[in-house]
């Protein structure tokens, strides 16, 4: 990700913090320069926004001579620059075709973003907050998603985010890190999981060195032509950025073929991005079990409670020969006491009652990452901050693939899932279940769901049921009804061909008078609760009422059961961000 610069005039922004003037009990803006943007390698020009457009038009001014903070932005006597002011109506329809909010009083918060270590908010109610809108939509690098993600997230449903480190060499003060010689790798994954009821979220951190297939990836060229880059078999994870032109994208698909969830965005980052967001932050607290000197990574820490940031920070997200078993998924662990540890600091009122630190992160977040094309500038991005910050910290859960170190190696140094764990932890992720407590109307949902899997069963030759194809392979209607007749004895079902619309997941729909049906098919297909729906009968070619079966993509075939673990499997390591853990 080389760094480049942002085509400003005299690398002079608009906006870099905010200063409380003690005259006024107000905050002002006070200018200073900020560092270059980084961008994800790939064949890809990255986003950005150009001269042309709202974020052109704001550069466009910035070429002319400068006026003291809180001058009009227009002719006319300049307003005193003690106070903060609301923009000219004019000048402000001018820029998006409306104007920004008009309130009274001290700026207020609009925005907060929370996800990993990912969190910023935007101050906007002056005339050059309103600049400083502009130039923190100047300052979001995006690339194309090439349609691997859904299209963006939705307020009624759950969210998945990909978040990605690369291991890119680049940016000031990182010439000693990373990978000299390549594009950079994926080299920390984690998927953010946010619940469709916002009580809970799932990080779930993918090991770089994990043995998987990565598919052919559809790709945008700086020409906006499309390139297939092919794909590649049993090889590490980390092989799905950078590598043979490999952007953001080709990691998105990479996830889905692994674990069956979608993507909704991703989310890119560099070396930069940890030094800038933990200084944002004011520090980040971690602690270690026992003194850590790790010459490879350049931690240097005693045993005991730390106040990290900026370099040190990197380091200690980078050390992994210090610690536990001196590999990547002790590293992994490392990661996530940090990120849990930021995560306490941004929910914190020291974070979110102190303007200064709310800019620091505003400038750092939309420095440090780059992101998806559908949510590429600030409006977009406080839509989805407004989702994700609405869990508690104690119910966010830190969790790691389940794997086994590599058995076709004699020297240990890749690994592969562990199964069936890894497709349990899958699978509840998928079917939104909450690795950590909820709160009490979450807990009646699953009791309820449970419930309809209890009472009598009726006869597997009783059970009428009609079988679409909702998702599920091509054929998989067929061969269900063959196995259901054949080896089950549910003679009364028929092949309905495919559904109006697919399904993520398997449903079984019935009438009031067929629940004993439901859990007979239930038990012989191993459906969950959650896949059963109360609601109405069809007629079937005899002309009888029958149940519906709709195979969803989550169908994986004939007599594999579909039931969605209740807990967590044992081997999998986790952890909640509310408590505090000490690297050991």
């Amino acid at each position: 990700m080389d760094a480049q610069g942002r085509g400003r005039a005299d690398d002079v922004d608009p906006a870099d913090q905010w200063v409380l003037n003690p005259n006024t009990g107000e905050y002002e803006l006070r200018l200073a320069p900020s560092p270059a943007q980084s961008s994800v390698p790939g064949p890809r020009g990255s986003g950005g926004r150009g001269p042309a457009g709202p974020g052109g038009a704001a550069r466009a001014r910035r070429t002319e001579p400068a006026r003291r903070p809180g001058a009009a932005a227009s002719g006319g006597e300049a307003p005193s620059p003690r106070r903060r002011t609301n923009p000219p109506a004019d000048a402000a329809a001018g820029r998006r075709g409306r104007r920004p909010a008009q309130k009274k009083g001290k700026g207020k918060k609009v925005l907060m973003w929370a996800g990993g270590s990912l969190a910023f908010v935007l101050v906007g109610t002056s005339a050059a907050a309103y600049l400083y809108y502009e130039h923190l939509n100047d300052n979001i690098t995006s690339v194309s998603d090439d349609g691997a993600g859904t299209g963006g997230f939705s307020k009624d449903r759950a969210i998945n985010i990909l978040l990605v480190g690369t291991d890119k060499r680049t940016g000031k003060g990182n010439a000693g890190y990373g990978d000299k010689d390549s594009a950079g790798h994926a080299d920390t994954t984690l998927v953010l999981h946010v619940s469709k009821d916002r009580t809970n979220a799932t990080v779930l951190s993918i090991p770089r060195d994990l043995i998987t297939d990565i598919p052919d990836c559809p790709t945008t060229q700086e020409d906006g032509s499309e390139k297939v880059i092919p794909g590649k078999q049993r090889t590490r994870f980390n092989n799905s950025l950078g590598q043979e032109e490999r952007t953001p994208s080709c990691t998105m698909r990479t996830i889905t073929e692994l674990t069956g969830l979608k993507m909704d965005h991703f989310m890119v980052a560099d070396f930069n991005a940890v030094k800038t967001l933990s200084s944002a932050v004011g520090g980040v607290k971690v602690c270690l079990a026992k003194d850590i000197k790790d010459p490879d990574s350049k931690l240097d820490l005693p045993k005991g409670e730390h106040l990290i940031e900026g370099e040190e920070a990197l380091a200690f997200v980078r050390t992994r020969h210090s610690v536990g078993f001196g590999g990547d998924l002790s590293r992994i662990e490392l990661q996530q006491q940090f990120l849990g540890s930021m995560m306490r600091s941004l929910k914190s009122n020291d974070t979110l009652t102190s303007p200064q630190k709310m800019i620091k992160l505003a400038e750092a977040g939309t420095k440090a990452l780059t992101v998806d094309s559908q949510i590429s500038t600030i409006k977009k991005l406080a839509d989805l901050g407004a989702e994700l910050g609405k869990f508690d910290t104690k119910n966010l859960t830190f969790a790691t693939v389940p794997v086994d170190d590599n058995p076709a190696e004699k020297v240990k140094s890749t690994v592969v899932l562990k199964e069936p764990q890894a497709q349990q932890l899958f699978a509840m992720i998928r079917d939104d279940v909450s690795l950590s407590a909820v709160k009490q109307e979450k807990k009646k949902e699953k009791a309820a769901e449970a419930a309809r899997l209890k009472g009598t069963k009726a006869p597997a030759s009783e059970v009428r049921v009609r079988i679409l194809n909702g998702g599920a392979v091509a054929g998989s209607a067929q061969e269900t009804l063959s196995w259901l007749q054949v080896q089950e004895g549910v003679t009364k079902s028929e092949n309905a061909g495919n559904a109006e619309q697919p399904l993520a997941r398997t449903t079984l729909e019935y009438g009031p008078d067929e629940a004993d049906q439901a859990r007979r098919l239930a038990e012989i297909m191993g459906l969950s609760g959650a896949a059963l729906k109360p609601g109405k009968s069809v007629t079937n070619s005899q002309g009888l009422p029958a149940m519906t079966l709709t195979l969803g993509k989550d169908f994986k075939g004939a007599g594999v059961p579909l039931t969605t673990p209740a807990k967590v499997p044992d081997e999998v390591q986790k952890a909640t961000a509310d408590k505090v853990e000490c690297a050991k």
